[in-house]
This record gives structure tokens, C-alpha cells and sequence, in this order.
């Protein structure tokens, strides 16, 4: 079988499919309306004859020659020369796909290295925790806290508030002060790059009080599932519920779901609720091991995933079928709690359960993103550049997904629920996981997940903004893709 980048000079493959988000995800009520950002540009490599930005740009536009997923939907005509920069050719290209709603922001060029040490290790470089702002209160607050990260050992975790920011005690700004200033990137900025060693004042309130912490950025692996709440056996009424809690789609997350899993298996769960809120995507290897994972009662022969390539590239397309693992279960009832930053991996793994489980299965929180396509990665290694173009679609067993509006309006028994800071993450008292619990346990949920309060309707610049909403700095990184309000 030919493989991507056989046909391009100086280029080899990369992981071969990457179902992520891309675009970056929202947080109305933990998820809203997905904040539309500029890929981060790979860095400017040492000019040299091979490297220059003519050369790059040159190497941009033969992968979305030949991969591109829409490639009726291609610019003719854009001229290099008028573009300083790989990205900003990129975007001229590919602009009919996104005026019309395939491409949001999917198809960009970024660092091989950077991208190589997130999705091996989740590898990444910040404070470490999932930053929203409410604008109803006008402060940040932290959604999540990553264990082993400088946030989590300064005392910051989910619910914390961040009331202002500065470098010291003598020019700390109130976050509402920066947005009326500067706006939302104003508070990015005001974080400072994600680099080790940068060092920020922190006021912020919590159970504790109101206190000011200094804080310094370093390297820290992200776990994807966390050691505190990331897999656990939640017991209620005599009934055993299995609680898992997926960070992102990364290879380090594969031996951590098996585990979860051979816990579930042990203790006789057979009712679950998968926790996907924040995560924005990854490895498609990563989902397909998940609906192994959750496929114990099904067969060999009953699919799972379709990837379907452009006609050129009908022979890349592949289905996986369900293969059980010494570690699978076989659900009675799932419910995945999802918001507007779920996207792509996530969905994949809903959808693919969907023709499965039907009404047995719900979809709790809020909409998902709507990204039923994925990249290849292909790279340029002199100049460190990879990039990541649409090049496949995604589908179940009923055929090729849709729902670039999101998942809400193909699960009828969807429940409405919000994300509430106020408790941890895994914890029964929390309203998604409460809403979850309740549907695994028979009781019906009392509002379904409106079509419009994500995917497609919710990106229109018309529609009012969420009252929540992650940060999502102007150029994010890597991880930032993956894990949308990640600093």
C-alpha cells in the first residue's frame, strides 16, 4: 500500500492519522461555542536552499495536492509570493473548504519535535492546568489541574478563580481590567509563553481564601488518565457504575485505558460513564484500542470506524472492526459526558458506539465540536515541519459521518447537563456525572442537549457568546490544540 509522502520529495510519514480538534474548543458551560485560532507556524527554520519560505510554501501546497480531503474546494490561483509566511499560503488555499464549513482551522504547518514529544508523552511546557473564563464573574477559572505540573503543587486546582495577573506584587492587573483593555488575548498575553522558567503572580480565590502565588512555568508529561479520578468504580444504590476520564488521544494513554478497563472487568461493571469534556482529539489508534475496549460483546466481523480517503487515495481508506482485548467489557449502558471542546478522536469513539447501543447509550453535558474528519502528518524534517492536512473522513457502521454539527441531533436521549467547578472531576455530586449516574440507573433526565448550544450554529460570529468559554491563546501549541485552555 502506498503511503502518504511516497510521492513527495524530502518528505517522510509521520503517524499516519490524527483526529483532532485543530481549531480550538469553547467552554459555554464547559464547552460553548469553539474560539476560532491561528495554528501555531512551525519555527522559521535557517534559511538555506531547502528551507527557504519559497520551498516551504512549495512543499504545503503539494501535500494539499495530493491529500486534501476536498480538493474541489481548493483556491486556484493563490500566488506565494503574496504571503510571508507557510501558514498564512496555507489558509489561502484551503479557504473555500473553510468558508463553507469542512476546514476550521484543520490543515496547518507545525514543529515535528514539538508535536512528537506531546503524542508520544504529552510532553508539554506551562503551568499545567485548563484555564476558562466566566465572563458572567469576569475572572479565569480552572477547569482542570495536571498532576506533576507546577499549577496542582502551588495549590491551584478545579474551581480555583484567578482574580489578577503580573510579574509582581507592583503591577498585578485584574483579569477584568485586561479583558476591557485587550480582550481575551489580553489575558493570554498577560500569562506569558509557555517556556520553562517564566514566572507569573497569581491572585486567586478558593476554599482557602484569596492569596497571591507565584508560579514558574516548567516541563511536565501530561497524564491522560489522571491518578486521582481518572478511572474508578463509583457505588451507588447497590449498584456499581465504571468512571472513566480521558485527557486527550495519546500512545501513554493506551496501557492506562487497559488497566482502567481490567479494572471494570474484575469488579463485574458493565455500566459506564466515559468522560470526554475536555478532550479535543489525537490518535486514531487510541480510539479504535477504546472501542475495543468497550466491545467485549461484539464480533469480528462488526464494525467500529470507516476512514474514507479522497477518491485519488480510495486505497489508504480502512475500517476497523471491533477486536476484543484481554481487557475489554461488554456495556449494558454507556453515557459520555461530553462538551463543546469534545471533538474528533472523542466523537469518533461516541459515534462508533452509537449504531451498537442506540438507546442505550446517551450523550450528557453539552453538543461535541463537530469535526468528523481527520489529518495525516507529513514532514519536511530540515526545516522541522510537519504538516497536517484533512486528508480523511471518519464513519461508523451506518456509513460516513455528518455531523460537522456536532453529535447532539443523532443521540435522541441526549441529557442537558452543566459542568460545575465546584466539585472534582469523577465525583457523584457533580452535574454531568450526577446526570450520567441517573441515566445508567434507569431515571430519565429532564432537558435534552439542544442541537444549537454547539457545533455548527453556535460558531456563527452572530450567536451570543457562552458564559464560560476555555482560553485559547491566539497561537496555540501543540498540546493547546489537543487540550483546548491548556497553559
Amino acid at each position: 500500500m502506498t503511503k502518504p509522502g511516497q510521492s513527495i520529495a524530502a518528505v517522510t510519514l509521520a503517524a499516519l492519522m490524527l483526529a483532532s480538534c485543530g481549531g480550538g474548543g469553547g467552554g459555554g458551560n464547559g464547552g460553548g461555542a469553539p474560539v476560532t485560532v491561528t495554528p501555531t507556524p512551525s519555527p522559521t527554520p535557517t534559511p538555506t536552499a531547502g528551507c527557504g519560505l519559497a520551498a516551504r510554501q512549495g512543499f504545503a501546497k503539494a501535500v494539499i495536492d495530493e491529500w486534501y480531503l476536498f480538493p474541489g474546494d481548493v483556491a486556484s490561483g493563490v500566488n506565494p509570493a503574496s504571503h510571508g509566511s507557510v501558514q498564512s499560503y496555507i489558509d489561502a488555499l484551503v479557504a473555500p473548504a473553510r468558508a463553507l464549513g469542512k476546514d476550521r482551522y484543520f490543515t496547518y504547518i507545525t514543529s515535528i519535535a514539538e508535536e512528537n514529544a506531546f503524542f508520544t508523552s504529552g510532553s508539554s511546557a506551562g503551568f499545567g492546568v485548563r484555564m476558562s473564563y466566566d465572563q458572567s464573574i469576569q475572572r479565569v477559572v480552572i477547569a482542570e489541574a495536571y498532576e506533576g505540573a507546577p499549577a496542582l503543587a502551588a495549590g491551584i486546582d478545579r474551581g480555583t478563580q484567578i482574580l489578577a495577573i503580573g510579574t509582581d506584587s507592583g503591577n498585578l492587573r485584574t483579569i477584568a481590567s485586561i479583558v476591557a483593555a485587550e480582550g481575551l488575548d489580553g489575558v493570554t498575553n498577560a500569562l506569558g509563553p509557555n517556556d520553562p522558567g517564566v514566572t507569573r503572580l497569581l491572585r486567586i480565590s478558593d476554599a482557602g481564601g484569596t492569596r497571591d502565588v507565584s508560579v514558574t512555568k516548567a516541563d511536565y508529561d501530561l497524564d491522560p488518565v489522571s491518578d486521582r479520578y481518572g478511572a474508578k468504580v463509583i457505588s451507588e444504590g447497590g449498584r456499581s457504575y465504571g468512571y472513566v476520564n480521558l485527557r486527550t488521544f495519546i500512545s501513554s494513554a493506551d496501557p492506562q485505558l487497559r488497566a482502567a478497563f481490567q479494572g471494570f472487568r474484575s469488579q463485574g461493571v458493565t455500566d459506564v460513564i466515559v468522560d470526554l469534556r475536555y478532550n479535543g482529539g489525537g490518535l486514531v489508534s487510541t480510539a479504535e484500542l477504546f472501542g475495543d475496549l468497550l466491545g467485549r460483546g461484539r464480533s469480528a466481523s462488526e464494525l467500529f470506524s470507516q476512514t474514507s480517503y479522497r477518491p485519488s487515495k480510495s486505497a489508504e481508506s480502512r475500517r476497523h472492526f471491533f477486536t476484543s482485548q484481554p481487557e475489554s467489557i461488554a456495556p449494558t449502558r454507556i453515557a459520555f459526558i461530553a462538551t463543546g471542546s469534545t471533538a474528533s478522536a472523542s466523537e469518533l469513539v461516541i459515534n462508533g458506539m452509537l449504531p451498537w447501543l442506540g438507546t442505550n447509550m446517551t450523550l450528557v453535558g453539552d453538543n461535541t465540536y463537530g469535526k468528523p474528519v481527520g489529518q495525516i502528518a507529513l514532514d519536511k524534517p530540515a526545516c522541522d515541519d510537519r504538516m497536517r492536512v484533512i486528508a480523511f473522513s471518519t464513519g461508523n457502521a451506518d456509513g460516513p459521518g455528518d455531523y460537522f454539527g456536532g453529535l447532539a441531533p443523532k443521540i435522541t436521549n441526549s441529557c442537558a447537563a452543566g459542568d460545575d467547578l465546584g466539585f472534582p472531576l469523577g465525583d457523584a455530586r457533580e452535574a454531568s456525572v450526577r446526570t450520567a449516574i441517573d441515566f445508567l440507573a434507569g431515571r430519565s433526565c429532564s432537558a435534552r442537549i439542544a442541537a444549537a448550544a454547539s457545533g455548527a450554529a453556535a460558531r456563527s460570529k452572530a450567536a451570543p457568546q457562552p458564559a464560560r468559554e476555555m482560553l485559547v491563546p491566539a497561537r496555540p501549541s501543540a498540546a493547546q490544540r489537543e487540550l483546548p485552555g491548556l497553559f
